[in-house]
């Protein structure tokens, strides 16, 4: 797909009717589903290409799974084949085999599961042998890992003959996502208690669920940095809740500092600017990694400085986020600095005068969370069809509401 032009629209507004389901917690359905007997029914489900790449790899008789650049698909299969005894290879694209897995699968090794890496040790890809039988009930884990390793462990808990605990070590990085996992479970019948940093999780089969999927907070948070940064904006986003299980959700809590107020009302959340800009915005983005992307190009282009903690996750990605927000950050003059370890300082830019092209990275979240500086100048985005992975009906909506993409 050649590159996007977005014309400089800086005055935007309009409905956006049918956002896109969430896809964390479609995958966990999915995931839920099949270890319950794929007799479920999941309404709502996302759309985006990682979901239906979900989909499609539980139904694959074949032995050779390709995950592509899916870091939940490839984590969640990996422990959803160990525990259903299939033999299968996990791979994916030459970033995936960037992507550590290692401490998902020593785990499932310690718990009984036979796995055996192809090339480097602790990466994909890693091929799933088989599930012997139960070594161990009780596992520990570093709390700052991917909630990912954890929710996988967790899923797959009460299949297990002697369920599971998990002991999560030091500070726990994105709990809202555990909670998710927990609350999907719950859905399914799964039986656990979690209690300072330990989570307990009883032997027991699941049972087919109804599961209507809500919209993706993450996905949401464009419209909230569009509002933000517009001159004059409103939008009104359809069917969704001031209630979410979800973690970024912060969202709404986050642009109130940046100058969008956030109305429920009527099943929907309408969104108008604000006149109330914080001049310096300090976040935790431990819970809500997803949403920096979101939230540092609006300070860089709002005049808002920022100090930034738990964004470690982010150099292991579909990119190394952090060098990649350095990069197109720099295009405005701003910067992002990690001050001291773990601590990261954001110097605001400045509206350029010619047009910018915005490297992507193969990174959908690179694209959309810089294309709402096209309310104050034109740019290109490269690569526009990385969308695909989350939100693939990003452009079209865009374009509805008013903005000129040529």
């Amino acid at each position: 797909m050649p590159n996007l032009l977005l014309k400089h629209t800086p005055q935007i507004g309009g409905i956006i009717q049918k956002l896109p389901s969430s896809k964390s917690i479609s995958n966990r359905a999915l995931i839920l589903d099949a270890l319950s007997g794929c007799l479920s029914t999941i309404s709502n489900l996302a759309t985006a290409r990682d979901t239906q790449l979900m989909k499609s790899l539980l139904a694959d008789p074949g032995k050779i799974i390709d995950a592509m650049d899916a870091g939940t698909t490839m984590r969640f299969l990996t422990a959803y084949y160990a525990i259903s005894g299939q033999n299968k290879v996990l791979t994916g694209t030459t970033r995936m085999k960037e992507r550590p897995i290692g401490l998902l699968v020593t785990a499932l090794r310690e718990i009984g599961a036979d796995i055996e890496y192809l090339e480097e040790e602790g990466f994909p890809p890693h091929e799933v042998k088989g599930f012997p039988s139960q070594k161990t009930t009780e596992i520990s884990l570093p709390g700052n890992v991917s909630s990912q390793y954890i929710s996988a462990l967790m899923m797959i808990a009460p299949v297990l003959p002697e369920g599971l605990t998990i002991n999560l070590e030091g500070k726990v990085g994105s709990w809202p996502y555990i909670e998710m996992t927990a609350a999907l479970m719950a859905s399914f019948g799964g039986r656990f208690f979690m209690k300072n940093g330990k989570v307990v999780i009883l032997p027991g089969q699941y049972q087919p669920a109804s599961i209507t999927v809500e919209p993706d907070w993450s996905a949401l948070s464009y419209w909230f940095a569009i509002v933000a940064l517009a001159q004059k904006s409103s939008i009104t986003l359809c069917h969704v809740s001031s209630h979410s299980v979800q973690g970024d959700r912060v969202i709404v809590e986050i642009m109130e500092q940046l100058g969008v107020n956030t109305l429920f009302e009527n099943g929907n959340a309408i969104l108008t600017k604000a006149s109330n800009i914080s001049g310096h915005l300090e976040w935790d983005f431990t819970d809500c990694p997803d949403l920096a992307q979101t939230v540092l190009p609006v300070c860089a282009m709002k005049g808002v400085r920022g100090t930034f903690t738990g964004l470690e996750s982010l150099y292991i990605k579909e990119t190394d986020r952090i060098a990649a927000l350095q990069n197109e950050l720099s295009k405005v003059d701003a910067k992002l600095e990690e001050t001291s370890k773990g601590v990261f300082s954001l110097t605001p830019g400045k509206i350029p005068t010619e047009r910018i092209k915005i490297n992507t990275y193969h990174d959908h979240r690179m694209a959309m969370g810089f294309a709402p500086w096209a309310t104050l100048m034109d740019i290109e985005i490269e690569a526009p069809e990385v969308v695909n992975k989350s939100y693939p009906e990003f452009w079209d909506d865009l374009n509805a509401i008013g903005f000129d993409i040529k």
